[in-house]
């Protein structure tokens, strides 16, 4: 993991994508995407299973690896308003029990609004973005907001690192602009866009369970 400081607060990028606002106690995740493979399923595309749980089984190591007593959805919780399934808000409770105490909140992103806000019983906070937090406007969407840094998801970004022989090596990656941050996707079956930073722009690529700063030299 890689110890920032942006806008004057300390913020912990972590391999798994999240990240952590010390100061308020609160785990960021942008674009999980809950129940997509499910989604794409009942269209009748082949994709892999276990997703869900898998985003689950992160979102709890990261919990206990940082002590959140907040959680923090940037956007796009589910996938899809297929993604509702009795199954899946099953798996949603189990592990909701699990964590008893944690208080959540999503930001709803475009997905959200064509899924549906999830149910009411998993006590999730659902409101519209911007989400103010200290010198913070968490949403969904990266558009600047005046007189705050904005920390935000829906680019899905990746970068593009040079290899031998001509080859690009694509990675999730952490943007942080000016005044305007993206954390990756952090849904374990979503794609990826490759960012255009601009100069001055801070890039952390992960790789191998490893958040590393990309000098513009590389990619």
């Amino acid at each position: 993991m890689q110890t920032v400081s942006v806008a004057g607060t300390h913020l912990v990028l972590r391999p798994s994508g999240a990240a952590f606002l010390p100061q308020h106690g609160a785990l960021l995740v942008a674009d999980a995407h809950v129940g997509k493979a499910l989604s794409f399923r009942k269209l009748g595309v082949p994709v892999p299973e276990a997703t869900t749980g898998q985003t689950l089984d992160a979102l709890s190591a990261d919990l206990r690896a940082t002590g959140a007593s907040r959680l923090v959805f940037l956007g796009d919780f589910l996938h899809a308003a297929r993604s509702q399934s009795a199954g899946l808000h099953d798996a949603l409770r189990a592990w909701r029990r699990a964590h008893p105490a944690l208080v959540m909140t999503l930001v709803r992103g475009n997905h959200d609004d064509r899924a549906g806000d999830p149910p009411a019983d998993l006590g999730i906070d659902c409101v519209d973005e911007p989400l103010p937090m200290g010198p913070f406007a968490l949403k969904h969407h990266p558009d600047p907001v005046p007189g705050a840094y904005v920390l935000a998801g829906h680019w899905h970004p990746c970068v593009r690192l040079r290899g031998r022989a001509h080859e690009r090596l694509r990675l999730p990656c952490f943007w942080l602009g000016e005044g305007v941050g993206i954390l990756p996707a952090y849904g374990a079956f979503t794609g990826m866009h490759p960012v255009d930073p601009r100069p001055g722009d801070r890039v952390f690529a992960i790789a191998d369970a490893v958040v590393r700063e990309v000098p513009p030299g590389a990619r």
